[in-house]
């Protein structure tokens, strides 16, 4: 669908304002491509403003907007925006910047070392689909589900976690980042502190924003947070939630050292506040990784840690299937909140969730996701001693998909994430995944999201040329938007 919507973008000169593009029958006979992927193209031009659709009458070249169109006055949003959240502590924003980074697609040509997905040709595309397909043939799999979820879906949540959790300690939620929302609104109101890792996952320093929360930042070594700067933070700000990665964080790669462990859920009963544990890629781990720590849910019968797992990371990122779990009355706050926000989880996504888990072709995704995760990520640490090795590569992780590298000294990283782009690299600045002023200039290198290890290659070549580029011209890190 994109290559043939690049080549009527392309086309389009050809026909003047109002002009009537080729039918849809010529362009499926031209093109060699199914009715879908036409109609997927035309509308990705007319979400663009580029043609119109008429139903009955085909696609026509967009004419120019008139200048002489009187524009409506939207002046008067600025005064209402601003007072939101004027009552609370710390007045709401809503960001997203550090969020799309990961989630836009790159342009045309563009090597995608940013991406927060896996490939494609990583994507067990033909078991979901499969799983889709004999989930939608199920009785009343289009009927109205559990509000808390199917019971078999949070069986298999509950087995995977592990410990004394259930099955009834189980909601099953629309993605990871859904049930990060709905937690930091159950634990903590609007204007109050919220303990982070530093560095942390970006999206969920725009969830807290975007709650009202003041994000308090809490430093991460290779053995994940430290807890006596944890202690004090709870000391110092009287915060009553922690939310931390202990597992492959994001982005450093560390996992939280065993004596951690229960060092940080001593901390935190200790100071009456709970602890949400992001399990955000348990199953992206790589083939040399060996036995991993379980979940610091499954050590916790005092109902300190609340849960969230997803299916996403490893299948795709429109298989948005993820889980909460809780002890005690927490729980119920977690439901209420979904319920009101969402009702609830569609069916047949549920449905097949379980056709996918259940499958034989399950635990062979898996097996090969993890061969070809340490081969990707072995392709990228050789890439860049070879081609970068004014890079500092701390920690080379053995889960996830990424690598999280300091910048030399005096180096800015928006410099060098602008000229990468124009290199024909898309990497991530390390500045939206701290919450304070970060102490260095770093980048987030993904060897998930691309085709394979000699994109990772070419990624590392492109990525020195505008390393390069910076480095040798001041004037270029000097440039304004940069």
């Amino acid at each position: 669908m994109g290559e043939l919507a690049e080549q009527l973008r392309r086309e389009l000169d050809r026909y003047s304002p109002g002009g009537k593009l080729p039918s849809s029958r010529a362009l499926v006979e031209r093109f060699r491509v199914s009715p879908v992927t036409v109609s997927r193209a035309l509308a990705q031009l007319a979400a663009e403003g580029l043609v119109v659709t008429r139903p009955g009458a085909g696609a026509f070249r967009a004419r120019p907007h008139r200048g002489d169109t009187p524009a409506g006055d939207t002046s008067w949003q600025e005064v209402a925006l601003s007072a939101d959240g004027a009552a609370d502590l710390v007045p709401r924003t809503v960001d997203a910047s550090g969020v799309t980074v990961s989630l836009a697609a790159p342009p045309p040509g563009v090597l995608e070392l940013s991406g927060g997905y896996l490939h494609p040709s990583l994507q067990p595309e033909r078991a979901m689909a499969a799983a889709l397909a004999r989930a939608g043939r199920r009785p009343g799999a289009w009927g109205r589900p559990p509000l808390e979820g199917l019971p078999e879906l949070r069986e298999w949540f509950a087995r995977g976690i592990g410990g004394a959790v259930t099955a009834a300690e189980v909601l099953i939620a629309a993605g990871g980042q859904a049930a990060l929302a709905t937690a930091l609104r159950a634990l903590a109101p609007p204007g109050a502190p919220v303990l982070v890792e530093s560095p942390t996952y970006p999206g969920m320093l725009a969830l807290a924003r975007a709650a009202g929360l003041r994000p308090v930042p809490v430093p991460v070594d290779p053995d994940g947070v430290r807890p006596d700067l944890l202690a004090d933070a709870f000391h110092a700000t009287g915060a009553r939630v922690f939310v931390c990665q202990p597992l492959f964080q994001n982005p450093t790669g560390a996992v939280l050292a065993p004596d951690r462990r229960t060092e940080v859920l001593r901390i935190a009963r200790e100071a009456g506040a709970f602890v949400v544990e992001d399990d955000y890629v348990r199953r992206l781990v790589h083939a040399d990784a060996g036995p991993l720590p379980r979940p610091l849910a499954a050590d916790d019968p005092d109902g300190v840690v609340v849960h969230v797992g997803s299916l996403t990371k490893a299948t795709s990122p429109s298989f948005r299937v993820s889980a909460l779990a809780a002890h005690g009355p927490v729980l119920q706050r977690l439901r209420a909140i979904q319920v009101v926000d969402s009702f609830f989880v569609p069916r047949p996504l549920q449905e097949a969730a379980l056709e996918l888990v259940g499958s034989p072709a399950w635990p062979r995704h898996l097996r090969a996701l993890s061969a070809e995760l340490k081969s990707r990520r072995d392709a990228m640490t050789s890439a860049l001693a070879r081609h970068l090795p004014d890079l500092a590569l701390p920690h080379v992780p053995s889960g996830g998909y990424h690598l999280w590298v300091r910048l030399p000294d005096g180096t800015e990283e928006s410099a060098v994430t602008a000229a990468a782009l124009r290199a024909g690299v898309a990497v991530t600045p390390g500045r939206p995944y701290f919450s304070a002023d970060p102490p260095a200039a770093h980048l987030r290198l993904s060897f998930a999201a691309v085709a394979g290890t000699g994109e990772i290659a070419e990624g590392a070549r492109r990525l020195r040329a505008a390393y390069d580029e910076v480095t040798r011209n001041p004037l270029v890190a000097r440039q304004p938007g940069l």
